[in-house]
């Protein structure tokens, strides 16, 4: 048995029916070099014979009694690949606008918790040139859940699962594979019996969730009268942090690495993750002002960093910092907010110095933990008083040479991430091949004319090269402005605590 960390347990716990907590991704192929289109009984073949290179394709999930720890992956004795497949062929409609609503739909349901956490639908008819009638093409819908991978982990899965070569491997059958028994009942008492031993506080934990219920209903009467401790809460309101539906839209557009490289080299001492984070934020911006929505108050974005290279612990599963970083909105030189957003980030947390995020919840219990993020989500905490943050934004390198699936080479991919309550808008950049892909992950009942973001990216990158071209050859450096301190995890979590220890309370005493 593996256990899931505090982090990537709490991604099963904020999930809900309008919030289902899994990544997904859409994968373009390019079948023209093929002598034949591909079958999909020839994929689900190829995939079959790679099974083993990503263990928790085969792993489910086993929870410990009255949660007194972690859930485990435990190989699934009834795993069918079947199970996680699915076929669409498009016909007519093979365009990408009919792609990205069909995959909107599938995104919007939640991955079923009885069998392993992961789904891919094959579409046929996909035609990778739209003006091209014979671009004969196909394309993948993936979602796995969030609790198995992060974003830095899923680059990896693709780059086991995909092949380096445009001459299609041949497919050899798979060695039978013979799952580990899962564990008997007594051993995951006994389990969850040393959980108490080693951690003792989690036994208090019993009282919140036995008294969950009306714990919740005993908070959404009080929640105003109770002198929480908010200090953290300091994002200011903006459009994108309100209450979302299950409805969700995918947004895409490409970018010229080259070019973003030009810019960070003619903006000087500058990373080009901060160009990245720039430009989201002049199209952040750009937006707000359409909405006539008030941008006197800076955005505050929370950007995944991962530990990956430091820790190595594991092949797959969470294992990130998080840090909250203001995207100097308020200044009105998009060239300057560059520089602005460099420093607000070194001011911060420095990312080599950023410490993983599991490491910093491993003391929460697991039941106080799920309490707290339904509760951070069910009571509305981040429209009621100020959210934590405004945008996720996450900038995940992927491989600048082409891969291929039996001959047929991947043209582009649109990456997406879960949206939970009061955050209706997820950005997600991913490079492949010289170009940088801006996905943004977004509610439309919350991020109204959503489509208009993918044009405001390519105005901002040019406002911001001009801009940067009459930037003076020397200038002072930016007055350092204070970024929100401190992990979002540990941060939020806290709080969250105060919230329920403060519930539990005046629970016993009514």
């Amino acid at each position: 048995m593996r256990q899931l960390s505090e982090l990537d347990a709490s991604f099963l716990y904020l999930e809900s029916d309008t919030a289902p907590m899994h990544i997904g991704g859409i994968y373009l192929f390019d079948a023209r070099e093929r002598e034949e289109p591909l079958a999909f009984s020839t994929f689900v073949a190829y995939l079959r014979s790679r099974l083993h290179v990503v263990p928790v394709f085969r792993q489910k999930l086993r929870e410990i009694p009255l949660r007194l720890g972690l859930p485990y992956w435990v190989d699934d004795p009834d795993f069918s690949i079947e199970r996680h497949l699915a076929y669409v062929n498009l016909g007519e409609h093979g365009q990408l606008t009919n792609l990205k609503g069909l995959a909107a739909r599938i995104l919007e349901e939640p991955l079923k918790r009885d069998r392993p956490l992961w789904h891919i639908t094959f579409v046929d008819g996909f035609r990778y040139d739209d003006s091209d009638p014979d671009s004969e093409g196909f394309a993948l819908i993936v979602k796995l859940h969030h609790a198995a991978i992060d974003a830095f982990s899923g680059e990896e899965i693709l780059g086991k699962l995909l092949e380096y070569s445009p001459t299609p491997s041949p497919i050899h059958p798979p060695q039978p594979w013979e799952p580990r028994p899962e564990p008997s009942e007594e051993r995951v008492y006994l389990q969850a019996g040393m959980n108490l031993v080693r951690k003792p506080f989690q036994f208090a934990s019993l009282a919140a969730t036995a008294a969950e219920a009306t714990a919740r209903g005993l908070v959404q009467k009080q929640l105003h009268k109770l002198p929480l401790p908010f200090p953290l809460f300091t994002a200011p309101h903006s459009p994108f942090n309100r209450q979302i539906t299950a409805n969700r839209k995918i947004v895409s557009t490409s970018l010229s690495l080259a070019r973003l490289k030009a810019l960070k080299a003619n903006l000087g001492d500058v990373t080009l993750n901060d160009v990245v984070l720039g430009l989201c934020a002049e199209a952040l911006r750009r937006y707000m002002e359409n909405c006539k929505a008030d941008g006197s108050r800076s955005l505050v974005a929370m950007t995944p960093i991962s530990v990956r290279s430091k820790s190595l612990r594991r092949a797959t599963g969470n294992q990130m910092s998080a840090m909250l970083l203001d995207l100097a909105t308020n200044e009105p030189d998009p060239a300057r907010r560059i520089q602005r957003i460099h420093w607000n980030a070194v001011a911060s947390e420095p990312y080599q110095e950023a410490i993983a995020a599991d490491r910093l919840t491993e003391l929460v219990p697991s039941a106080m933990l799920a309490l707290s993020a339904r509760l951070y989500s069910e009571l509305q905490i981040a429209q009621r008083y100020q959210p934590v943050f405004n945008v996720p934004i996450t900038n995940v390198p992927g491989p600048q040479v082409p891969l291929y699936l039996q001959g047929a080479q991947l043209m582009s991919q649109y990456n997406t991430a879960p949206l939970f309550d009061s955050m209706g808008l997820v950005i997600v950049a991913v490079s492949y091949q010289g170009l940088l892909t801006v996905n943004f992950t977004l509610c439309p009942d919350v991020v109204p004319e959503g489509d208009s973001l993918a044009e405001l990216m390519h105005e901002s990158l040019s406002s911001i090269e001009k801009a940067a071209s009459e930037l003076p050859a020397e200038q002072h450096e930016p007055d350092l402005q204070q970024a929100p301190q401190g992990s979002l995890v540990e941060g939020a979590l806290t709080v969250m605590e105060g919230v329920l220890k403060k519930t539990v309370r005046r629970f016993r005493t009514d």
